[in-house]
């Protein structure tokens, strides 16, 4: 049996296409969100929950030094021409309306997260102080019933502490700044705890962003349907979007949407044999995307003659190699920790490993096209490193490392670099070679090979202890460790060329009447590049409001 329905604006997609429905619902039209998994928050919920939208009020009312003018050099010179500069440019101008949007029609307050590094500050524009914000933590208990709908974090903490990406940088320093450590370890506690024995259940990060786009959205009346899956776009005789055919509880049903359809329905994340044949042969299914994301948006658009673009990009994240049927364990501040490098199959470094993950993952995949796989890849350190700082954000300093990583080579011990390199499987003189290079560099305190600690962003998440160079610190030889590392991803970022509208093009670049596409259902707006922290979600959020205001201002059958 097939049913219809007719409301102005479909929103495929619950991470930041919330942010869609939030604009288009002030507006006065009417929505509907659909989302095929039985979760709310995409991989929006499953991410650090950061956004990067320059020259935003939170950040002006905090005190940063921003402003557009020097947000558009940056841009122009970290995208560099591999991404339309329409869409950067308006991104940029919007990116102030959208926070604002944001501030009353959801219950969120943020906050600047001063001192998270753009990924390339020393170029023109970038900013060492950062352009990252976050919500601050959220009472996931205000969605009262729909509180079951939310999609869990892929990290949480051992107890109820609602950890912020500014609180962890201190967390992981706990043994080394125990002051500041311990007293954002207790002010969370505290609250987390204490929330509990008063009914409120208080998230951080990119959870704390999803259930507050998800309050803001079950507040305003707006229904999201789960376990819906969207079929196929249906268009009007003049070739116009003006709905979907979606499939809920077995039923069919034909959504039309007089103001249009906006694909916000992640990227291609899990389709692995996609991936192997635009991306690299290489990849595994070791996405830390949401599981929902298997390209449907992208190949219902394809459908109806949109083009596509940057389809062997990602949002590239090296992890910890996962044990036997799970997903990889995320890794973030365990590189550029001092006591620490990275080696590949051959025992050798072969680059900065404090760089931002999309740069790190660039230079794993140029290798390979280069015809010199990096192979297997080590993160190797030393007994001071375990005794100072977190390991895969639960690893706490001096716990042993898990049994299951020893039993399943995911982690090795060794007492000498010979040991160390016969037991992970390296040529043992490449390794001493490489270990005792890395000792004479961090001793001088300048990594002369690949210039870690060179950048800001690369001393974010050093070690302030560590003097002159917070990177870096020589190994002791006489007690190693190495576990193996993936590379992993946040999700795609290639897909559906769009304007500076958020409107879907063709293949020649002509807008398809009433589709829009937006987040990583969208070719990335930033080109090849990851600008900052959260640049992934502050287009989703920009382009979502600016998507909605465009469909709501103009009708489909007005032809746009």
């Amino acid at each position: 049996m097939t049913e219809n329905m007719t409301i102005d604006l479909l929103v495929v997609g619950s991470g930041t296409g919330l942010a869609a429905a939030l604009s288009a619902h002030e507006q006065g039209a009417t929505v509907l969100v659909i989302e095929k998994t039985a979760f709310v928050g995409g991989s929006t919920a499953r991410s650090g929950g950061a956004f990067w939208i320059p020259a935003n009020p939170v950040l002006a009312t905090e005190g940063a030094d921003d402003t557009q003018e020097k947000a558009r050099e940056y841009l122009s010179a970290v995208v560099d021409g591999t991404a339309p500069e329409a869409r950067w440019e308006s991104f940029l101008t919007h990116g102030s309306d959208t926070v604002r949007m944001l501030e009353r029609t959801t219950r969120m307050q943020f906050t600047w997260a001063e001192g998270y590094s753009d990924y390339h500050p020393e170029l023109p524009g970038g900013s060492a102080s950062g352009r990252s914000c976050e919500c601050r933590p959220f009472d996931v208990a205000r969605l009262g019933a729909e509180r079951a709908r939310l999609r869990a974090a892929v990290m949480e903490a051992p107890v109820p502490m609602p950890v912020t990406g500014a609180d962890y940088k201190w967390l992981n320093l706990l043994a080394k700044k125990p002051l500041r450590g311990f007293g954002v370890a207790f002010r969370r506690a505290v609250q987390g705890i204490g929330g509990k024995l008063i009914g409120r259940e208080y998230a951080a990060g990119g959870r704390a962003l999803a259930a507050g786009l998800f309050d803001g959205v079950v507040r305003a009346g707006i229904p999201v349907w789960t376990e819906t899956s969207m079929q196929r776009l249906v268009l009007d005789d003049a070739g116009a979007v003006v709905g979907a055919v979606v499939t809920r509880g077995g039923q069919e049903t034909t959504i039309l949407a007089k103001r249009g359809v906006i694909l916000a329905a992640g990227g291609f994340d899990h389709d692995l044999e996609l991936r192997r044949s635009l991306q690299s042969t290489t990849l595994e299914g070791w996405s830390l995307g949401s599981d929902g994301n298997t390209g449907d948006a992208i190949r219902a658009a394809q459908a109806v003659g949109a083009g596509v673009a940057l389809m062997d990009q990602a949002w590239w994240f090296p992890a910890i190699a996962p044990l036997a049927g799970e997903k990889p364990t995320v890794m973030l501040a365990e590189r550029s920790l001092p006591g620490s490098f990275i080696v590949d199959a051959t025992g050798s470094r072969f680059l900065n490993e404090a760089e931002d993950y999309m740069s790190f993952g660039h230079d794993v995949l140029e290798r390979e096209r280069e015809g010199r796989p990096v192979g297997t890849m080590w993160l190797i350190f030393d007994q001071a490193y375990r005794n100072s700082y977190l390991l895969g954000g639960a690893t706490f300093p001096r716990m042993p490392l898990p049994t299951a990583w020893y039993e399943q080579g995911i982690a090795v011990r060794g007492s000498s670099w010979a040991q160390l390199a016969e037991r992970m499987g390296v040529p043992a003189g490449a390794l001493r070679e490489s270990g005792q290079r890395f000792n004479e560099l961090a001793a001088a305190g300048v990594d002369e090979d690949f210039g870690r600690g060179n950048s800001a962003y690369d001393r974010y998440y050093g070690d302030p202890t560590i003097a002159p160079n917070p990177n870096l610190r020589p190994l002791d030889p006489s007690g190693l460790y190495a576990i193996r590392l993936v590379l992993s991803d946040l999700g795609t970022c290639g897909g559906i060329t769009a304007d500076a509208d958020g409107r879907a093009l063709t293949a020649d670049g002509s807008p398809i009447p009433g589709l829009y596409a937006i987040g990583n259902s969208a070719a990335n707006v930033f080109g090849q590049s990851y600008p900052g922290a959260g640049a992934t979600i502050g287009q989703g959020l920009v382009y979502g409001h600016i998507a909605a205001r465009h469909a709501i201002a103009a009708r489909v059958d007005a032809g746009r």
